[in-house]
């Protein structure tokens, strides 16, 4: 017996309910199953090279060269016999399944075994009756070669087959253009589809890298609780296409769409990605990311982390300007929460009012009730609050209802936390709630900015400059100030004193609004002994807040609270 091995692209076929139309009708099942393998299946085969290895009374298993060949031949036998079956009662209609793999195959005396083969067979098991599954190996090779859309079904677990199989489902019309105003509408929050990256490495091996790359992206996304992400298996339905971000999102019914590519060399890997406003095409965000592919999985977290600490605060800039835009007596609970995350510290009043107001539209509505506790806080350490104690009570039931009422949100936990954490709850407690946030969305950047700044009211000054570094490579773009300044307050309670300096001039450059840097910054001074500096920082610091040397009971290490206050003190005069 000879035997050799080969690459091949291998189609299976069977009817589908072929016991129940033999059982119905026998001669007239063989007959019309006569007449479609003569005048539609094998002719085509023959047109595509392709080799009928076998036939197996209700099934077909053909070898073809090429990948293209084979999947042109299923496609059109699935059109012929669609159209041979119209007018027919879908209890008597022949329907195939098809199955196509690209594999190494052992040809034997004509027939063909192996890995290569199971394989093809079992994907024609996953199909559809008239329908098309294809290993990710076929995608790969006719992606952009033919005019099909490819829908992504996971990886799937196949009988006597040792390893997970990755799946696509062959849709066998183009994707026809929709006009504008047609297909969903769009959701009552932010809305996004990740878009298959591209890959240009030129590698088809590294598509499995590419596409695990998107899918880590959509996870990470996922857990931004705010964002309506498309699932993996309708934004894949475009791969290997080349849509318009404008068309995805009047298919998909989003506002944004991120796309992407993968390019390997060398042993590195460059990732570049970019935020698309579907309605106007506008880039709102682009950035690359390089890394070594020594570890694959590794590189994936991270940039999946990285983008979506990236495009949170992108996505709610370009919300704002989309509610700012908006007609103001067509304001819903969300538009108001908006508008009120766009007022400085001086407008705090302003933004109050408008919480109410979301507030009062829907009364568990938690990022609303948990961002009104936060202002009230900044409103008592800023000293602007004419009642303090009213203030603060009135803020931490705002922020309890929202912990109530905010289920798994991590930024609703994280203000909710913050604002207690003000208010005197258990600091304890307050960091395990801002660290149960990060689990549930690890790129986000603002909790890692309050996880720094709860670590430095604990008294743990390392952990506030860890994680708030942590915070500035997630989001190097966004506004800095408290982030830099959470750090430099650290350094200053631990006497180091240069390296405070630069990172409390900036946190002041950054929020010019807020009294708090410069506290800290006129303490900074004073125990570094220039009081000429110090005091003309209180000057400013007085133009801005009523109140220069506060309490700072936030600050639970008494070390540490008495030395920031020390230092305000002498830069504000003995009297103060």
């Amino acid at each position: 017996m000879s035997q050799t091995r080969r690459l091949a692209a291998i189609l299976a076929a069977d009817v589908a309910g072929y016991s129940r139309l033999i059982g119905a009708d026998e001669g007239g099942t063989l007959k019309r199953l006569a007449g479609i393998r003569a005048e539609v299946t094998d002719p085509k085969i023959a047109e595509h090279h392709g080799r009928i290895v076998k036939t197996m009374g209700d099934g077909l298993l053909v070898e073809f060269a090429s990948v293209v060949d084979a999947l042109r031949c299923a496609v059109e036998v699935q059109r012929e016999v669609a159209g041979r079956n119209t007018g027919v009662p879908p209890d008597n209609r022949i329907e195939f399944r098809i199955g196509i793999n690209m594999g190494d195959i052992v040809v034997e005396d004509g027939d063909i075994f192996g890995d290569g083969v199971n394989v093809a067979a079992r994907l024609e098991g996953l199909a559809d009756p008239g329908g098309i599954c294809v290993a990710a190996r076929v995608q790969e090779d006719a992606a952009g070669k033919l005019d099909l859309v490819f829908e992504y079904i996971g990886e799937q677990v196949l009988k006597n087959i040792a390893r997970p199989v990755r799946t696509y489902r062959v849709v066998t019309a183009a994707r026809p253009e929709m006009p504008p105003g047609s297909g969903p509408a769009l959701p009552d929050k932010p809305s996004i589809a990740i878009l298959p990256f591209a890959n240009l490495s030129g590698d088809p091996e590294q598509e499995y890298f590419a596409d695990g790359m998107v899918e880590e992206i959509i996870t990470a996304l996922s857990r931004i609780r705010w964002l309506f992400v498309i699932a993996r298996n309708s934004s894949f339905t475009y791969k290997g296409q080349s849509v318009d971000a404008k068309q995805v999102g009047r298919e998909l019914g989003v506002r944004y769409v991120l796309e992407g590519s993968v390019r390997k060399a060398d042993g590195r890997v460059r990732i570049t990605a970019q935020l698309i406003d579907a309605q106007t095409g506008a880039h709102l965000w682009a950035d690359r990311f390089d890394g070594s592919l020594e570890d694959v999985f590794d590189l994936q977290d991270k940039v999946a982390v990285s983008v979506a600490g990236v495009i949170e605060p992108a996505l709610q800039a370009a919300e704002t300007a989309y509610s700012v835009a908006r007609r103001t007596e067509d304001l819903t609970a969300y538009d108001l929460y908006l508008r009120a995350c766009t007022m400085e510290w001086s407008l705090a009043p302003e933004a109050l009012h408008l919480l109410d107001q979301a507030i009062a539209r829907d009364p568990h509505y938690a990022p609303a009730l948990a961002l009104a506790a936060q202002i009230h806080a900044q409103r008592c350490i800023a000293g602007w609050s004419e009642d303090p104690e009213a203030e603060s009570r009135r803020g931490a039931d705002l922020a309890q209802r929202a912990l109530r009422t905010g289920g798994d949100d991590p930024g609703t936990i994280v203000s909710a936390a913050g604002a207690l954490a003000f208010f005197g709850e258990d600091i304890g407690a307050m960091m395990a709630l801002v660290d149960r946030a990060l689990v549930l969305n690890p790129g986000f950047a603002r909790g890692w900015t309050w996880s720094g700044l709860l670590g430095l009211f604990a008294g743990q000054p390392e952990r506030a400059i860890k994680h708030a570094e942590t915070a500035l490579r997630l989001s190097p773009r966004a506004r800095v100030g408290t982030t830099v300044g959470i750090i430099g307050t650290a350094h200053l309670v631990n006497r180091r004193f240069d390296e405070a300096l630069p990172k409390l001039l900036l946190a002041i450059q950054e929020t010019p609004d807020s009294p708090v840097p410069y506290r800290w910054l006129a303490s900074c001074y004073a125990h570094m002994g220039r009081l000429n500096e110090a005091r003309d920082v209180v000057r400013r610091l007085r133009s801005i807040s009523p109140v220069v040397v506060p309490t700072a009971t936030q600050f639970r290490n008494p070390e540490h609270r008495e030395l920031l206050v020390s230092g305000l003190r002498l830069a504000a005069g003995e009297a103060e």
